[in-house]
């Protein structure tokens, strides 16, 4: 078993978390399919978690660029 390098962890912690943006964001649109308030609701939240997904990926790849500006 080799040592993974700090790229190839980087690479999977990024893909997984674009993954899991993608995942709360089909949740959200699947919740507001339901058509109905709390569906409606959900979704919102659903979308919330998306973004902070999204969020989450940009300041990874601030740290893994070394950006020492990370929180604006």
């Amino acid at each position: 078993m080799t040592i993974p390098t700090k790229h190839e962890v980087y690479e999977r912690l990024q893909y997984h978390l674009r993954k899991a943006q993608e995942e709360a964001a089909t949740l959200a649109h699947l919740s507001n399919a339901d058509g109905d308030a709390p569906g409606a609701i959900l979704a919102r939240g659903w979308l919330n978690v998306s973004e902070s997904f999204k969020l989450t990926q940009q300041i990874v790849q601030q740290l893994q660029t070394g950006n020492k500006r990370i929180m604006q």
